[in-house]
């Protein structure tokens, strides 16, 4: 079992974490206008997952902030958590987001485990740890990371590098 930190306290987080070179497990999501997107509806394109606790909290904020200014068009940014579509589209209108896609595991929690963001402790329980997933054209996970205290932002520059770097995978 992983485990993840909040402001240095240990929380196990279980399931399965996609590594760098597998294939991204397929995931049924719920977008903020109640439709279900799954992996196989991005077959195609480039795909960063941005997995967080909620757009609530400042760091979850932020990381949706800092990825919809930095990505490029040729890729989709699915930020997730399990914010219900509602506060998730207040969000993203109050903020003027218009390059990343909001999605809820509120439906199929089942997500956390498949992608070992599984929070199963604590008063998050339930919820999911922070991670940031890159998956390219094929659906082949080529970055993958665990941020090692949910408090704390992702490493973008990774992200972004695997992203610049997707086709010499």
């Amino acid at each position: 079992m992983q485990q993840t930190k909040l402001y240095g306290d240990k929380i196990s987080v279980s399931g399965t974490f996609p590594k760098a070179g597998t294939q991204a497990p397929e995931f049924s999501l719920c977008t903020i206008d109640l439709e279900e997107i799954n992996l196989s509806s991005f077959a195609g394109k480039k795909l960063l997952l941005n997995i967080f606790l909620s757009v609530d909290t400042p760091v979850c904020a932020t990381s949706v902030q800092k990825f919809n200014e930095q990505v490029n068009d040729d890729t989709v940014v699915l930020c997730i958590s399990a914010d219900l579509p509602f506060s998730a589209s207040r969000f993203c209108i109050s903020q003027g987001f218009e390059n990343i896609t909001m999605a809820s595991f509120f439906r199929s929690p089942e997500f956390t485990e498949d992608y070992g963001v599984n929070l199963n402790q604590g008063r998050f329980k339930g919820l999911a740890s922070r991670a940031v997933i890159v998956i390219n054209e094929e659906g082949l996970v080529c970055y993958s990371e665990l941020v090692k205290d949910i408090s704390r932002e992702p490493n973008y520059t990774g992200a972004l590098s695997a992203l610049a770097n997707i086709n010499f995978y």
